[in-house]
């Protein structure tokens, strides 16, 4: 039989999955983030290659088909940089490349269609209509316009913590939760040791989860906005797919919506019920990957049985 190797590229871990067109689940591995914007194209696809082969102890090809959602595949150019650089490697002989966000989607709902809002250490949203027309967002951080995800509400809560501390803010407890957090004498001590590299940047995502569970009025502030990001983001999409009128599966998913607090996801809900009130939404319990060995099956146009078999190795 026929195979696909399946791909989840995040930036924090990537996912990879030899699949068998039958929808058997032949191997999987985990490798280190992909991250072709901080790295580049061929180190990120080099944590591709170096998973498949430590899963799989053979040289490539690995598989008849690569079906792979990527992080760092955000424009059209992107996605054909990525694709042609996994078929310079022979990884395999066809490869298709989307962005990560539509493994979510694929892996929370198998109409096809639909739309997935991402809040991990970043935001994104995408969507697919019933008359196969896709919508999304370049997702380039500030200057397309996006706000939020883990790493960005860290990074707030640090500088309204050094601001209440210095006299420039209001006093905010978020002081003595970034104290806390990384065990320094002060919030400004905790901002000297990221600039040292001393701490890791990417840990101000650490602080997150703590916020979005504070009821310090400054912390609610922050939560009450990346809830109305997580709205503007969903329901834009289901606009322009002329979706907001019809019921429509809403994926959520990422680290910041499906660690939420019950405070914050009851705010979620409460903004796609104003906006879209036939929107139904679905905290996300599939891993991506599925989503990717989805694709792969469409590919190789697997029969209803192998998709069956597919979601009950990932459930």
């Amino acid at each position: 039989m026929r195979t696909v190797l399946a791909i989840d590229g995040g930036n924090s871990k990537t996912d990879v999955a030899l699949v068998r067109e039958d929808g058997t689940v032949l191997a999987r591995g985990r490798g280190a983030g992909f991250e072709p914007q901080t790295v580049g194209v061929e180190a990120a696809v080099d944590v591709v290659a170096r998973t498949a082969a430590e899963m799989l102890g053979v040289p490539p090809p690995y598989a008849d088909h690569v079906a792979a959602y990527l992080a760092g595949a955000d424009l059209p150019e992107e996605e054909t940089a990525l694709r042609d650089e996994f078929l310079r490697r022979g990884i395999a002989p066809s490869v298709e490349v989307g962005n990560d966000t539509f493994a979510l989607l694929r892996a929370g709902t198998t109409r096809g269609w639909g739309v997935a809002v991402v809040c991990g250490a970043g935001v994104n949203a995408a969507g697919i209509g019933p008359d196969g027309r896709v919508a999304r967002f370049p997702a380039l951080g500030k200057l397309t316009g996006d706000w939020g995800g883990g790493q960005h509400l860290g990074e707030e809560a640090l500088w309204h913590a050094v601001r209440a501390e210095d006299g420039r803010g209001v006093p905010t407890e978020l002081v003595s939760l970034v104290c806390d957090h990384f065990h320094t004498p002060s919030a400004t001590a905790a901002a000297v040791a990221i600039h040292n590299g001393e701490i890791p940047r990417h840990r101000l995502g650490e602080l997150a989860p703590r916020l979005l569970e504070s009821s310090d009025p400054v912390a609610l502030g922050l939560a009450a906005r990346m809830a109305e990001e997580a709205c503007l983001l969903g329901c834009a999409i289901l606009d322009r797919l002329d979706l907001l009128d019809t019921p429509a599966d809403v994926i959520l998913g990422g680290g910041v919506l499906t660690g939420g607090s019950p405070r914050f996801m009851a705010a979620v809900e409460s903004g796609y019920a104003t906006r879209a009130p036939r929107a139904r939404l679905h905290v996300a319990r599939n891993p991506p990957i599925l989503g990717a060995a989805r694709l792969g099956l469409d590919q190789l146009k697997a029969e209803p049985a192998a998709y069956e078999r597919v979601l009950a190795s990932f459930s």
